[in-house]
């Protein structure tokens, strides 16, 4: 069954992310040769008025070949005729920036409205704790310090120099993801502010670096039809602060043995179904934001490395040399097969250790 709910699971992010491509170029009359689930041979087609609707063999990734898009496209679909002003080309590059960005917007939209569902469904939410020690754990890192309950924390810095000022538990534990070093904090002690230093510790348990405070009760709220939007919207949006923050510490070179590919997603898909069908929704919404995240990477091969060429070129006023962007495409895409093949080497390393 794993391997349905892995396939369930693509098959609604990669679709309703190409689904944002397709729509915003038909809007802008863009002729799409094609709107493909997965990569490599064609298993099943269907041609619908302009656009043929396909399945294809590796059910990783997708994609919407557009007229004008890219010359391989080009060639690929010969045989079929476009008049100059329906490709993608020849679109005003505002158009263009719409329709690169709507894939990344349907993935942001479905994770709220999945978050908003689920929580409506709960009928309540818990909200992260406020930034104050609950507990300190003994004999840890925290007690040795000198931390106590009740500790207000105003700001965390790290050893390069970044720092938080944290409004809650999650701005904690997504600003301190992956990170082993030394760290300042700030605290508030009955209005006298003091300065704690402290080196966080592994924990095998939870698969992290911790310090040893534990927060306090979290509030409780009660969600219906008219809140529930905002607590998903909220509940998003600190999902993506995790994402952005992560990303950040991979490029200082922290926390890649964290990183997860196909494999573990292949693997989580499993047990959270098992879980329950809310629970896989969220997995479902959780994957959504980082896959739209992801897409926003200034990478020529993605989304977001489209859109700054297509700026770039707005702003001198020609386009960039095809053998450039050639160039830098397959130099991606060789980054970006050996992240892959890196994170699934991480995957069967910690299934086989």
């Amino acid at each position: 069954m794993t391997i349905i709910y892995f396939l369930l699971l693509l098959t609604i992010i990669i679709v309703i992310h190409e689904l944002g491509h397709l729509l915003t170029a038909k809007l802008f009359g863009v002729y799409c040769y094609e709107f493909a689930f997965g990569m490599g041979p064609l298993l099943f087609k269907k041609q619908g008025k302009e656009t043929q609707y396909s399945i294809r063999a590796i059910p990783i990734g997708g994609y919407v070949a557009m007229a004008g898009e890219t010359s391989a496209e080009s060639e690929q679909y010969k045989d079929i005729e476009v008049s100059d002003d329906r490709k993608l080309d020849n679109k005003p590059w505002w158009q263009k920036v719409i329709i690169m960005l709507a894939g990344v917007t349907m993935n942001f939209l479905l994770a709220f409205l999945i978050f908003s569902m689920v929580m409506l469904s709960y009928g309540e939410v818990q909200l992260s704790p406020k930034a104050i020690v609950g507990s300190v754990v003994e004999d840890s890192p925290a007690e040795k310090a000198g931390f106590q309950s009740g500790d207000v924390i105003l700001k965390i810095i790290q050893e390069d120099g970044s720092s938080i000022e944290p409004k809650n538990y999650s701005d904690m534990q997504s600003f301190g993801l992956g990170y082993e070093g030394k760290e300042t904090y700030i605290i508030d002690r009955n209005g006298t502010k003091l300065t704690l230093e402290v080196t966080p510790v592994f924990d095998e348990e939870s698969n992290m670096y911790l310090i040893g405070i534990r927060s306090g009760e979290p509030e409780v709220v009660k969600v219906n039809l008219f809140n529930c939007w905002k607590y998903g919207f909220n509940h998003m949006i600190d999902m993506m602060k995790t994402m952005f923050i992560t990303i950040a510490t991979l490029f200082k070179g922290r926390g890649l043995n964290q990183l997860s590919g196909p494999v573990g997603i292949y693997q989580a898909a499993g047990t959270y179904a098992k879980m329950g069908f809310s629970v896989f929704l969220q997995l479902v919404a959780m994957l959504s934001v980082n896959v739209g995240i992801f897409n926003l990477l200034p990478l020529p091969v993605l989304d977001g490395g489209q859109v700054v060429i297509t700026l770039f070129e707005a702003i001198i006023h020609r386009p960039l040399s095809e053998k450039i962007k050639t160039a830098v495409m397959a130099a991606c895409w060789v980054l970006l097969i050996a992240l892959m093949l890196y994170v699934t080497w991480n995957d069967l390393s910690r299934i086989f250790a």
